[in-house]
């Protein structure tokens, strides 16, 4: 029956089942304690999470659109996982969504998928030694990896939470370059169904459709940024002060910070810095998309998701919840600091 589906929503209802199997993959590693982390830049790090869940999320595409193309984060990650891995169902939901017109003929070979397996690693990682209660547990998960600095540790211990709410899933769909749609799933996103404690929430979104998971929210009255929390320097916070913001919420992974402007808790997110990629905006910006909100580069100008395209997104990020903000943020930034950014 799904088969007389048309492809795009089909696709999406797919995504959203992997999306939900790879947060179960990534709260199981954490569980285990042994989170495999490789040090793969300065500040950028991968866990044992990030690799399976890129298996399943991979995998279980390519096995039902095998025209596809998928281009995930994590390099060197191509082995099959297990058949427990593998999910080839998909969300009875999305399957009965009525697919725009624009996108009826849309061919397999037209379609890129942009993989971020686990946005917000940092925090991940932040999270997991948060859950050491004891202080010795935790001195000693930080000792098995020497290249976190021990500034780093020292500054998590005053946190009274990991942050693991910043961790997300990102599939991302783009036809024609362009984002169309996108599944953030957040494995740590904690609800209570009866009396039951629930984790993890899928949040979805379709170009001419809407967005679906949970309830869009205003802008707040005052202007409060998003920005990063752990990637910053001149450029960023110099762009961040001409905003003239009532608050700065400084917080990790490109998918949470673009879900605070969907729930209310942000108006714009500014990040003047070539740190972002590809798979970190494409299913971001096509849900905030989907919801009337507008994702582009500091420049204003939005960005190609072709395969063939450069994977960072070397003029930063810039995003609202509506086209007038979105206007006075990039009319806020300096043309200086914007030939900066494009240099």
């Amino acid at each position: 029956m799904s088969q007389t589906v048309p492809l795009i929503v089909r696709l999406l209802a797919s995504s959203v089942s992997v999306a939900n199997r790879a947060g179960k993959i990534v709260r199981d590693v954490m569980s285990k304690g042994e989170l495999g982390i490789v040090e793969k830049g300065k500040d950028d790090y991968q866990t044992e999470a990030d690799r399976s869940a890129q298996r399943c999320i991979i995998a279980s595409l390519s096995a039902q659109y095998p025209q596809v193309n998928i281009i995930g984060e994590e390099d060197g990650n191509e082995s099959q996982p297990s058949g427990e891995f593998l999910v080839l169902d998909s969300d009875s939901e999305i399957l009965a969504l009525e697919c725009p017109k624009s996108l009826l003929g849309v061919k397999e070979e037209d379609i890129v998928v942009w993989v971020d397996p686990l946005d917000g690693t940092s925090e991940y990682t932040q999270g997991a030694l948060m859950l050491k209660r004891d202080p010795w547990e935790r001195w000693k998960m930080y000792l098995t990896h020497p290249f976190i600095s021990i500034k780093w540790y020292l500054s998590l211990l005053q946190s009274n939470y990991g942050f693991l709410e910043h961790v997300t899933v990102l599939i991302g769909i783009s036809v024609n370059e362009k984002p169309v749609a996108g599944v953030i799933h957040q494995p740590y996103y904690k609800t209570i169904v009866g009396s039951e404690k629930k984790l993890g929430r899928t949040i979805w979104g379709l170009k001419d459709v809407g967005v679906g998971g949970f309830t869009i929210a205003p802008p707040p009255d005052s202007l409060i940024i998003t920005t990063t929390r752990s990637h910053s320097n001149p450029l960023v916070e110099n762009a961040l002060q001409v905003m003239k913001a009532a608050q700065v919420l400084r917080v990790g992974g490109a998918g949470y910070k673009v879900l605070q402007l969907l729930e209310g808790k942000a108006s714009i997110y500014v990040f003047a810095s070539p740190g972002c990629k590809k798979w970190d905006t494409c299913a971001p910006e096509a849900i905030l998309s989907a919801a009337g909100g507008k994702l582009t580069d500091i420049l204003g100008n939005f960005y190609k998701y072709g395969a063939s395209e450069s994977k960072p997104n070397k003029t930063g990020v810039l995003a609202a919840v509506n086209s007038d903000l979105h206007n006075y943020a990039v009319n806020r930034i300096p043309q200086e600091l914007k030939d900066k950014l494009a240099n």
